[in-house]
């Protein structure tokens, strides 16, 4: 497969773009195909067959790209469809769960970890448990927040009902005692600033995006396939099975120095 090929990365909705946000910093030269299944977003309350079932239509829609890597820029999808998919496929496949986990145990000095997620992330104890393989005397403080994706897609992420609704969904955590939290769903890094915030200067935030496109740069020069055309312009493609101006207003407001112009897709029977 050639190097030209794009990258091709998957969310429930708009929380992929912080992935891809952290993969046009440091992978200036791939192209990047984004879909994001936002008609069907949030992902984290769906039963895990339905989570699997939904992740593949993206992947298929995705391999008749011809994508070279996939990057399942959601928790929920990669604390349940992970395996299935790298099964299904015969590319590489990166998930967001394993790079945020190895980022946390650095950061810690304490070995007390917070986890907030979706309510399928969260159930599925998948952090957890890598964690815990990692080290097994850490302390791990999980809590899911339901309301979170929602704000991001409807663009409140900056607004006082966002800075209220963070503020009374993380109270559980207030004397955790941690000093690493991950921000184990791909929209909350948009909430980023509130929740630094609430739980204090003194706690680490780590997103598990911005980690995971570490991932994908190593695999990228194992496998050989990086592009290495730097006098093409690359070519950025979005996707969405939702609402284009919305999508577009969250998409051009969070990156900068490119605009987003998203299609619109129908999945279903894909």
């Amino acid at each position: 497969m050639g190097n030209k090929h794009a990258i091709g990365l998957i969310d429930s909705g708009v929380g992929g773009l912080t992935v891809l946000k952290e993969a046009l910093k440091q992978l200036p030269n791939e192209n990047l195909i984004y879909l994001g299944d936002t008609a069907r977003c949030p992902y984290g309350p769906r039963p895990a067959e339905q989570v699997i079932e939904f992740t593949r239509q993206m992947t298929h829609f995705l391999i008749q790209k011809e994508i070279k890597l996939l990057v399942i820029a959601c928790n929920t999808a990669t604390a349940v469809a992970l395996d299935v998919i790298r099964q299904e496929i015969d590319i590489p496949v990166v998930g967001v769960i394993l790079p945020g986990t190895r980022a946390a145990v650095k950061a810690t000095k304490n070995h007390k970890v917070g986890v907030i997620g979706t309510q399928g992330t969260i159930k599925s104890a998948s952090y957890q448990r890598a964690l815990q393989t990692k080290t097994p005397n850490i302390q791990v403080f999980s809590l899911a927040c339901p309301k979170f994706v929602p704000l991001v897609e409807s663009n409140q992420f900056s607004s006082p009902v966002a800075k209220k609704t963070v503020a009374e969904t993380l109270s559980p955590l207030q004397y955790s005692g941690m000093d690493t939290l991950i921000l184990g769903c791909t929209h909350y890094p948009l909430l980023r600033p509130i929740i630094q915030n609430v739980v204090g200067s003194q706690v680490q935030l780590i997103d598990s995006g911005a980690e995971t496109v570490g991932e994908v740069s190593v695999l990228l020069d194992y496998f050989e396939i990086a592009n290495s055309s730097e006098n093409k312009k690359p070519q950025y493609a979005f996707y969405t099975t939702g609402s284009t101006k919305m999508f577009d207003d969250i998409a051009n407001e969070w990156l900068d120095n490119i605009t987003v112009q998203s299609t619109h897709v129908n999945l279903e029977g894909n």
